[in-house]
């Protein structure tokens, strides 16, 4: 099985990505949070996967994280949500944003993902609420577990949210920098890079 690719980004749709691995281009089925944050086309890249067999097709998921890769697979265990619509929440949530509104029964949360019916999220949330502690999220913010008030990456988030962007989108692109750049980055490069894969 397919479970990570890292390349360059040949490519980008409405809901898909072209990762060019060596020559090989792998077509990948992304959230709009993956596709934000895979960069430019052109830049390297990482996408971790999930490959989905059925009977007359075979996708490759694509996921910015493992974080958002093991929800993507929670969340399509459960009846009824098959990938077009775990994307589609993975779309509108962010992973804490998902961990918490199960774990609080929050369904109206999960409702504002496209395609997802009040009775639908009344059954994510009611088949997940107890599997939601251990996964991966952080309850908050994308990374907030890491960034302690007054760090750098703490400080390169407020500057994301002051030049408008929202506190996941913010938080979820300085996560992605603090990988790039290590935990000894500064303010400055943190904010640099993020801004790259925010505006991405």
């Amino acid at each position: 099985m397919i479970a990570k690719l890292k390349g360059l980004l040949d490519e980008t749709g409405a809901d898909w990505a072209v990762i060019d691995v060596s020559g090989v281009g792998y077509l990948v089925h992304c959230s709009a949070r993956t596709l934000s944050a895979l960069g430019e086309v052109g830049e390297a890249c990482t996408v971790y996967t999930d490959l989905q067999v059925s009977e007359n097709d075979m996708r490759l998921l694509g996921f910015a994280d493992a974080a958002e890769r093991d929800w993507f697979r929670l969340l399509t265990q459960v009846q009824g949500v098959g990938s077009k619509v775990g994307l589609a929440i993975l779309s509108a949530l962010s992973t804490g944003e998902v961990q918490t509104a199960c774990a609080a029964g929050d369904a109206a949360m999960v409702a504002r993902a496209n395609g997802v019916g009040p009775k639908l999220a009344g059954r994510i949330v009611n088949e997940l609420k107890d599997k939601a502690g251990a996964m991966p999220g952080g309850g908050g913010a994308v990374g907030a577990v890491v960034m302690p008030a007054g760090s750098a990456s703490a400080d390169a988030v407020s500057a994301l949210q002051n030049l408008g962007f929202k506190p996941a989108v913010a938080a979820a692109a300085v996560t992605r920098a603090l990988g790039e750049l290590g935990e000894g980055a500064d303010e400055g490069e943190l904010i640099r890079v993020a801004l790259k894969r925010a505006a991405g």
